[in-house]
């Protein structure tokens, strides 16, 4: 019997057949019909981690500031946009919901039917929970997080008996440069709603996801080829440019490679490095300058230039040993390194907070855009406090009239220094 095609015709029959077959299997007896190899494979990993079938147990929703926080490290974030594109457009007239969750099964976004949306809530399927398979059991987010293929789970195939009402198609979303799990895209809903395409059509959009994120890596690359051609025109020896995995944009004296270990938090400074050996690191905008050992490491302090004069034209400009390169910023980024420049001793993130709104509690935003900053710039800033580093040659370039100084900010810190 293909029960996938029975429940796309008879829902409540394939219900019906797939709880005497969940009855039969989970008290060892012989079952009506098999289940599905994915699905009983989950279900003796639920006997053999003590999930209990009868209880709906659920862990603790994560708090509103982890939640967000999740979402602005999250590479899920930058594919939402296709996410919705695909999912959504049908998701009210089919009563379905979208689930995204991170690669620990926590559900960071959920959008969809309302209807829908309420339903989830009595199911524990909400913003901040967590789906993993050995918490909840079989489902259509922790399922596929175990197996890293696409899962869809039906009725009684969930092996908590509270979620039997439901249905779930799940596929995973990986990063098309390394393989590591990004996270889950789900479609869910109650039991009628259950189609057979419905598997295949959340792989897809999730493929296309996968497809954004390995084109907006090639675009990063060829911006980041453009910042070190100059760079490594001055330089001789063997030397190469990264971004932040390691992934090679550029490379001069060497036979290509395509990516270098780079360590966990990279640092200016002397590194060894797989097969490259004894390296200088230094920064630049979006990446890395790596100079074997062989390349002789000129001397002269890094100057840097926050040209704040024009309006909204703000930028900052890097010169150091390897050369120069600029950045343009944003508004908020624009506050945040004015703020750094007038504070040389460095600002907690509680302290940004107070000198941006007035409130030091809002500090996971501070956080957020920091950690942006530090994609670009972060060789020469530290943290804890967030300042520039010492050996740095600051320099703020400031309009003619104090009152025009960032003038979209509303920021105390800022507002308070535009007299004339």
């Amino acid at each position: 019997m293909d029960l996938t095609q029975l429940a796309a015709a008879d829902a409540t029959r394939a219900a019906r057949v797939l709880s005497e077959v969940r009855s039969a299997t989970l008290s060892g007896q012989r079952a009506p019909v098999a289940p599905r190899p994915v699905i009983e494979q989950s279900w003796e990993r639920m006997l053999c981690s003590g999930v209990d079938p009868d209880s709906d147990v659920r862990a603790g929703l994560l708090p509103r500031e982890e939640i967000q926080r999740r979402r602005e490290s999250s590479a899920l974030r930058q594919v939402l946009p296709v996410l919705r594109e695909g999912l959504l457009s049908v998701a009210d007239a089919a009563r379905h919901i979208m689930v995204v969750a991170d690669e620990d099964g926590r559900v960071l976004w959920r959008e969809g039917s309302v209807p829908v949306l309420r339903r989830a809530d009595r199911l524990g399927l909400e913003l901040g929970a967590d789906w993993r398979e050995d918490v909840v059991g079989t489902n259509g987010v922790g399922t596929p997080v175990v197996t890293r293929r696409p899962v869809q789970v039906f009725a009684s195939e969930h092996f908590v008996r509270s979620q039997a009402t439901w249905t779930c198609a799940g596929a995973p979303i990986t990063d098309p440069r390394d393989g590591r799990l990004l996270g889950v895209v789900d479609v869910s809903g109650p039991l009628e709603t259950m189609h057979p395409a419905t598997l295949a059509w959340v792989d897809s959009v999730a493929k296309l996801a996968e497809a954004r994120l390995r084109e907006q890596h090639l675009v990063a690359l060829e911006r980041l080829r453009a910042v070190a051609a100059p760079v490594l025109a001055r330089l001789t020896g063997r030397a190469l440019v990264v971004d932040n995995g390691g992934w090679t944009a550029a490379v001069t004296g060497m036979p290509y490679t395509p990516r270098i270990g780079l360590p966990k938090s990279p640092a200016a400074g002397p590194r060894w490095l797989p097969v490259l050996g004894l390296c200088t690191l230094e920064p630049l905008a979006g990446g890395w300058l790596v100079r074997a050992a062989d390349e002789p490491e000129p001397r002269g302090a890094t100057r840097i230039v926050l040209d704040l004069g024009q309006p909204r034209r703000w930028s900052v400009q890097v010169s150091g040993s390897a050369g120069s390169w600029s950045h343009e910023l944003s508004p908020r980024h624009a506050e945040l390194l004015y703020l750094l420049a007038v504070h040389r001793s460095g600002r907690s993130a509680a302290g940004l907070a107070e000198d941006l709104f007035g409130d030091p509690g809002r500090t996971v935003t501070v956080r957020a855009e920091m950690s942006r900053i530090r994609r670009y710039l972060g060789g020469f800033l530290d943290h804890r406090p967030y300042r520039f580093r010492e050996d740095t040659d600051v320099e703020v370039l400031l309009p003619d009239d104090p009152r025009d100084l960032l003038p979209h900010s509303s920021a105390p810190a800022v507002t308070g220094r535009r007299t004339p």
